[in-house]
């Protein structure tokens, strides 16, 4: 067991009606002047966004607003958000919205209170930051766990690189979060964002570092939570207790709970994915779940008691007669029928996208040096490694 450091200031008013408070949350954190980040118009055919500027305006909040997130969000609407919360002396910043907007907001939130730096260097790891604008979030999707997490993760459209970066002031003020907002997302969008929730719990979970059994038996029931609700709402996606259950992993996933006492996980399979996001515009949590098993067959032997572990405690494997090869392989097996049964792909060619041999060169060299060189817990990977499992995922 590691030694570890663990801290959530993130606030958290879950539930229906929770974003009444909305007014009185920026207020308390010491906002006036309000920036309402948004996605690409669900939030405002839903009328989400009018009921929030309904609210901030009886609060007596002066807010604008910027709206057009995609998912896996862009460079260019940060400064776009940038040069706007500097027109207007904005002191607070509230995402509307998922992870791609939550990230946008965090980022916009760097950029405002550091004026004279480059954000994107915060991205290429060239600085570290020293003060960041508040931000808080209404969340609408369940996946990224961005509205309690230390990660900033945003795509330069123009070099095609996703880069993510970790702080501390990163960390959302608070998150209001009432699951009848995700009742209306679609089905793949739902499935991809359960992807997500599973794999922030096991990049922390395969890992040669070290474990502790208390994380790992929130990381299994976790796993096993969302397994099961994510086939309640595969056949009844009104389901609220389910949608409720699934928006709370989400910030359990990614807030660092599910990696204390551990030598901070994996994430190689994330780094992967990135590349795919940058190259092919992709669904993050649908690329996860493309890469995952060939990912996990190419490393498993270096990581065998954590594969075995997770066959028989998550994937409900029976042992009996069966060799550790076998178990973990088994268990393999399990989790990728479990994503083909809530529409998820297992392969590159099942996402949509078939990378030539150049391309896969070209997304293993960026891996690599976006990586510093090698990444990895259950296995270090590494150009190679890299390369032989974009192979695999073919």
């Amino acid at each position: 067991m590691h030694n570890f450091e663990y801290y959530t200031p993130t606030r958290i008013i879950f539930g229906r009606g929770a974003e009444k408070c909305v007014g009185d949350m920026i207020k308390k954190y010491g906002g006036k002047r309000v920036l309402v980040h948004y996605g690409m118009g669900s939030a405002v055919k839903s009328g989400l966004i009018g009921r929030v500027k309904q609210l901030l305006d009886d609060a007596g909040l002066f807010h604008v607003e910027l709206g057009g997130v995609v998912p896996n969000p862009h460079l260019d609407k940060v400064r776009t958000g940038f040069a706007q919360g500097t027109l207007n002396q904005v002191d607070f910043i509230l995402a509307v919205g998922g992870g791609s907007v939550i990230d946008s907001a965090k980022a916009i939130a760097f950029a405002l209170a550091e004026p004279k730096e480059n954000v994107w260097e915060l991205f290429e790891h060239k600085r570290t930051p020293k003060a960041s604008l508040p931000v808080g979030s209404i969340l609408t999707i369940s996946a990224a766990g961005s509205e309690m997490s230390r990660n900033v993760v945003i795509l330069n459209e123009q070099t095609k690189k996703k880069r993510s970066f970790g702080d501390a002031l990163a960390r959302p003020k608070f998150a209001i979060m009432n699951p009848e907002f995700t009742m209306t997302l679609p089905d793949y969008q739902t499935a991809a964002g359960c992807v997500d929730i599973m794999m922030h719990t096991m990049e922390r979970y395969f890992t040669n570092g070290g474990n502790m059994q208390l994380t790992d038996s929130i990381a299994e029931g976790l796993l096993k939570t969302v397994m099961h609700n994510a086939n309640i709402l595969r056949l009844n996606p009104k389901n609220y207790n389910a949608r409720a259950e699934i928006m709370w992993a989400s910030s359990l996933a990614h807030n660092g709970l599910t990696g204390c006492g551990n030598d901070g996980g994996d994430f190689a399979t994330h780094n992967l994915e990135y590349e795919i996001n940058g190259m092919f515009n992709t669904t993050h949590g649908a690329g996860l779940a493309a890469l995952w098993g060939s990912w996990a067959r190419y490393v498993y032997k270096h990581c065998m008691p954590r594969f075995v572990q997770f066959a028989v405690n998550v994937m409900g494997v029976d042992k009996t007669g069966l060799s550790e090869d076998e178990i973990a392989l088994r268990g393999i097996e399990a989790m990728e029928n479990f994503y083909r049964k809530i529409g998820m792909p297992t392969k590159l060619s099942e996402l949509g996208v078939s990378p030539t041999d150049e391309q896969i060169q070209e997304m293993a060299e960026s891996c690599e040096a976006a990586t510093g060189g090698g990444v990895g817990s259950a296995q270090r990977i590494y150009f190679d490694d890299m390369v032989k499992i974009y192979e695999m995922a073919r």
